[in-house]
């Protein structure tokens, strides 16, 4: 039996699979550094990708937190008083997530090691450009997690 694209399912293993096909040579243009992921990933089923994009807020609600809002460089959480951009704190997330699983997992672990001052907002949409590309029309999906800053209500608490 032949593993072909579709054969193959999208679990946490794929989703890191794609997430390593980013082309950091291509670093500034976030439509080259995602072509080949979104590429690969406008060849799987829709609930795959609606999967791909589970996987994903889940990892991105997971660092979605005090301690990791803290760490992110010139605009970190202070407290409730300083100003805090909640979008900057989302892209910071997809940084970590963008540089791959064991990175990912070692910031979970250690909210120090937040990346200072960089963003990727792009990765929040591999899935939907994926979508559009295969089916021609707009991405319609609600992920299972709430990845938005403050969504992780258990991480915000002092």
């Amino acid at each position: 039996m032949s593993n072909t694209l579709q054969d193959i399912k999208m679990d946490e293993n794929e989703f890191w699979k794609i997430i390593a096909m980013f082309d950091w040579e291509c670093e500034g243009d976030d439509e080259d550094v995602l072509e080949e992921a979104i590429g690969y990933l406008s060849q799987k089923s829709d609930e795959e990708i609606f999967a791909f994009e589970d996987i994903l807020s889940k990892f991105l609600y997971n660092l979605d937190g005090i301690e990791y809002a803290k760490n992110i460089g010139e605009y970190a959480y202070v407290d409730e008083e300083e100003f805090f951009s909640v979008d900057t704190f989302l892209y910071a997330r997809c940084v970590v997530v963008a540089n791959g699983r064991d990175f990912y997992y070692e910031v979970l672990k250690h909210p120090e090691e937040m990346p200072k001052d960089l963003e990727f907002e792009s990765l929040l949409y591999v899935a939907n450009e994926s979508y559009e590309r295969k089916n021609d029309e707009e991405f319609d999906y609600v992920p299972k997690y709430d990845y938005e800053t403050f969504s992780n209500e258990e991480k915000w608490k002092s």
